[in-house]
């Protein structure tokens, strides 16, 4: 899975896909590689239903981000600032570094 925590994606497929030309774009908040899911700032938002607990805990309709296939999403490029592919670079002492298959500039983390 190329996505990380922390990394901007665009929203290519799905309901909240782009709108006249304009991407969707959000924050990663949480990712689940073994399932290929990601949940995404402000993206795919579902509505649920919350029981009161107590009488200081009130119920009601809660909004809230949920998870959806990775493949749905493509990471933003924070040089270029265009959805792109993810490439890999080794360097001399052996770590993987990411870099944009558009402009060929790492991601720094």
């Amino acid at each position: 899975m190329n996505i990380k925590k922390g990394d901007t994606v665009a929203i290519m497929t799905g309901e909240d896909k782009a709108n006249k030309g304009k991407l969707k774009k959000g924050k990663v908040l949480t990712v689940f590689p073994k399932e290929n899911k990601i949940i995404v700032e402000g993206i795919n938002m579902v509505t649920k239903h919350k029981k009161a607990k107590s009488a200081s805990d009130p119920g009601g309709k809660i909004n809230q981000e949920a998870a959806f296939d990775a493949s749905n999403a493509m990471v933003v490029c924070p040089s270029c600032g265009k959805p792109a592919r993810i490439g890999y670079q080794i360097l001399g002492d052996g770590t993987k570094l990411r870099v944009c298959k558009k402009c060929g500039e790492p991601f720094k983390k």
